[in-house]
C-alpha cells in the first residue's frame, strides 16, 4: 500500500515516515501543499495523509485540487484545530477522515487501516497458496501449520506475491508497491529480500513456491503449477 504524507512540520513528517514504514507501507514525504498536490496528482496512492496548515498551499486547496482532479484516494486530514466549522469544511472538500494534533501513533494506524479497509473491502483477510497461508489481519505467515518469522519488509514482499499468485511481479512493481520513492534502483536490496523470503517460505519444504523469472523479476505459483 502506498501513503503519501504531506506535513510541514520535518520532525513530525520524519516520525510518520519512519513509522508507516515500519509497518511495511510504501511512504512519499511532502513539505508543502503545492508539492503535496504534484505528488498526490502526478502519482498513485492509496492514502494521502494530508495536514490543514500548510505553506504555499493549504490542505483545504490541496484536497479541493484532488478531488476537482478525479483523485479518489482515501484522504486523512491532520490539524491542530479541533472546530467543528474546519472538521465539516474538510469533510465537505472530500476528506474520508480527521486527527486532531497531537495524537498517538497508535490512534493514526487505527484510522489509516480502516481507511484502507474501506477500498479493500472485497479483498479477502488472508493471502493462501496451497499450504502457504498469509493472514492480513493478524500479520502473520504459515506454512503447513508452521509459524514463519518475517519481518515487516519480508511480509510485505510475500504479500505482493501472493495478491499476484501465478503473475510474474516485476523488480518494478515489488519497488514501487513495497519500497518508497528513497529506493535506489541501483542495490540489490529485492534481491536480497525475496532471497530472504524465499528461504523462509521454502527451505524445508515442497514443492518450492517462489520462483525467478530470469530478467523479469518474480514468481510464486500454486502448488499444482510449482510441481510441473
Amino acid at each position: 500500500m502506498r501513503i503519501l504524507v504531506v506535513e510541514d512540520q520535518r520532525k513530525l513528517a520524519r516520525l510518520l515516515h519512519r513509522g508507516l514504514r515500519e509497518e511495511s507501507y510504501a511512504v512519499e514525504v511532502a513539505y508543502d501543499g503545492e508539492e503535496g498536490a504534484f505528488r498526490a496528482i502526478s502519482g498513485v496512492f492509496d492514502l494521502i495523509i494530508l495536514d490543514i496548515m500548510l505553506p504555499k498551499k493549504d490542505g483545504f486547496q490541496v484536497l479541493r485540487e484532488l478531488r476537482e482532479s478525479g483523485i479518489t484516494s482515501r484522504v486523512l486530514l491532520l490539524t491542530a484545530r479541533d472546530s467543528v466549522s474546519d472538521r465539516v469544511r474538510g469533510l465537505d472538500f472530500g476528506a474520508d477522515d480527521y486527527l486532531v494534533k497531537p495524537f498517538a501513533f497508535e490512534e493514526l494506524l487505527a484510522r489509516v487501516r480502516a481507511l484502507l479497509r474501506r477500498d479493500a473491502s472485497s479483498d479477502p483477510v488472508s493471502l493462501r497458496a496451497g499450504d502457504l497461508v498469509l493472514d492480513l489481519k493478524q500479520r502473520t505467515v504459515t506454512r503447513a501449520g508452521r509459524r514463519l518469522s518475517l519481518t515487516a519488509r519480508e511480509f510485505a514482499v510475500l504479500a505482493c506475491l501472493l495478491r499476484h499468485t501465478d503473475e510474474v511481479v516485476t523488480r518494478t512493481r515489488l519497488a514501487e508497491q513495497v519500497w518508497d520513492e528513497n529506493f535506489d534502483p541501483f542495490s540489490n536490496v529485492i534481491e536480497v529480500t525475496v532471497y530472504h523470503v524465499r528461504e523462509k517460505v521454502d527451505r524445508g519444504f515442497s514443492p518450492p513456491l517462489i520462483h525467478t523469472i530470469r530478467g523479469v523479476g518474480y514468481s510464486l505459483k500454486r502448488p499444482d503449477i510449482a510441481a510441473e
